[in-house]
């Protein structure tokens, strides 16, 4: 199954970082192969919020959706999304966020996934490497548009 794991150091806080990350409905804005993304369900259990959300990737004529259970640990600064529907066999993903220093974090983030098509494996599989490589340095972009640039 392919995986792709990276640590960064980002210039802006973890709760910063949580936040954007948490934010889910902004992905299209920016996040790469990202066309639309709906929040199905959400439901709030203490620092916890569950959601049950739909993205929709697309690259140039294959469109593929997938549906994520999300769950937002504010107080552990973890963020998981769990497999529920669509072209994977699996997928699991968690980004976790750790304060460093003088405002910065250090951010980490996991995903393993496999195709349930060996046909749609081969065709995008390449293209998701690329796409989740890009996808922290998508974030610490964004980051800086939202909360600015660091000095």
């Amino acid at each position: 199954m392919p995986q792709f794991t990276t640590t960064r150091r980002i210039p802006h806080s973890a709760t910063d970082m949580f936040d954007l990350v948490a934010n889910v409905e902004a992905y299209p804005q920016f996040l790469p192969l990202c066309e639309s993304l709906v929040v199905r369900s959400r439901r709030q259990d203490g620092s916890r919020e569950t959601l049950v959300a739909t993205m929709t990737i697309a690259y140039k004529l294959i469109r593929e959706s997938f549906t994520t259970k999300v769950v937002l640990d504010r107080e552990a600064m973890t963020i998981r999304a769990e497999y529920l529907d669509g072209p994977f066999s699996h997928l699991e993903n968690v980004w976790r966020f750790e304060p460093h220093g003088r405002g910065d974090c250090i951010v980490y983030f996991d995903i393993d996934y496999a195709f349930r098509s060996r046909m749609l494996g081969v065709v995008m599989g390449a293209v998701f490497d690329r796409a989740f490589r890009k996808f922290t340095e998508a974030f610490e972009e964004r980051a800086d548009e939202v909360y600015g640039a660091p000095a």
